[in-house]
């Protein structure tokens, strides 16, 4: 029987696309606290296609050396199917509370009395769980024992990542770039990683990476003659760097200003000498940067934009397309009200009158306020 290659168009959560990993760099430079990394993810002809907004879902595996500490510690045999179907299935950075109940049932003598009182008030069970993972409960209960068959049903299941693509499909054809900030820390003794993060920032190149593209409903570039303001600090920043790669390739009239912000100048400006040839170049027409520990008062890119409201109300007032990428908990809040402190002062409105316009012209209306939070 003839085989045909599978369309582009298959390519889903269901059926991801494997992808090779060309390029994983740092981007902070020595003496950064964080660690941010450039990947690079080879698409090639054969995968699937995106346009500028689209996020790349990824599926990460658990770390070896914690698969292996999971196996051992439950006094299984680690042969390769069971470590293979590990790595890939079940959480092992995170806890259930089935989990931990499943374990509080077999463990026995002080432990399991420990565990009975932590179950039994909402409050503690919430706060053990926290910031434990698999291992941390076990530790806590010696000698509890289960079956490779039991493993499944008491661990959540791993779920794709999706991240924000950093890259015009024009600019590299086949390339599907990412901004992944490791998630790192120490809890209970032990070093620990996120999950999709810790995955790509230690994969090796040439490693297989199950992949699919996420289409955006919404976040897409505005027409070639508008322009654009874009806040993006830290990763953030990812498509805008695509929206600005698309910009150059297809010689868009439009201006563009982007706001990122970042801890420090000296070490986390990433993508540094893109953005300041950009801004040489004229393809970034402002270049508007705030990095909260360079000075003794803490500066985020809302504070930038208003020291910048007048310029940015005029941007506003002649059909600029205004976009945010980023943490969604604090700093889209953060931003939306300084915009709508601007468009007061320097609208000539009160603040619910600038609350209004932005609601409903800037995002109902005209859909120029475009957001993608997470």
């Amino acid at each position: 029987m003839t085989e045909f290659p599978t369309p582009k168009t298959a390519f889903s959560r269901q059926n991801p696309f494997p992808a090779r990993l060309r390029e994983n760099r740092r981007l902070n430079r020595q003496g950064s606290k964080k660690d941010t990394r450039h990947i690079v993810i080879e698409l090639g002809s054969a995968g699937p296609t995106y346009t500028c907004g689209d996020s790349l879902g990824v599926f990460p595996r658990n770390p070896d050396s914690l698969v292996c500490e999971f196996i051992e510690t439950l006094g299984l045999q680690n042969d390769a199917a069971l470590h293979e179907a590990i790595a890939t299935s079940g959480v092992l950075n995170r806890v259930r509370k089935k989990f931990v109940r499943a374990v509080a049932e077999k463990a026995l003598g002080q432990s399991k009395q420990r565990f009975q009182e932590i179950i039994a008030d909402d409050k503690k069970f919430d706060h053990y769980i926290f910031d434990r993972d698999v291992i941390d409960v076990l530790r806590d209960a010696p000698g509890v024992h289960f079956e490779p068959t039991d493993i499944p049903g008491l661990l959540n299941t791993i779920a794709p990542r999706l991240y924000s693509i950093a890259s015009s499909p024009d600019h590299r054809p086949g390339e599907a770039h990412l901004t992944v900030a490791l998630v790192q820390y120490a809890s209970h003794g032990r070093q620990k990683q996120g999950l999709a993060s810790g995955y790509l920032a230690h994969l090796a190149d040439e490693s297989t990476v199950a992949v699919y593209v996420q289409p955006t409903r919404h976040f897409h570039l505005p027409p070639a003659d508008r322009d654009m303001i874009m806040v993006g600090p830290g990763t953030g920043v990812a498509p805008f760097r695509g929206f600005l790669q698309h910009r150059a390739v297809h010689g868009h009239s439009g201006r563009n200003w982007l706001f990122f912000g970042d801890q420090h100048a000296n070490t986390d400006f990433l993508y540094e000498e893109e953005f300041l040839a950009a801004r040489k170049s004229r393809l970034l027409h402002k270049l508007s940067t705030a990095f909260s520990r360079d000075q003794a008062e803490k500066l985020y890119v809302q504070h930038r934009m208003e020291e910048e409201g007048a310029e940015l109300w005029r941007w506003l007032e002649e059909g600029a397309f205004f976009y945010v990428c980023g943490d969604a908990k604090r700093m889209a809040k953060d931003v939306h009200a300084s915009l709508v402190t601007i468009v007061a002062k320097h609208g000539g409105k009160t603040l619910d009158q600038a609350d209004e316009w932005v609601s409903e012209t800037l995002i109902k209306n005209e859909k120029r306020y475009l957001r993608d939070v997470y």
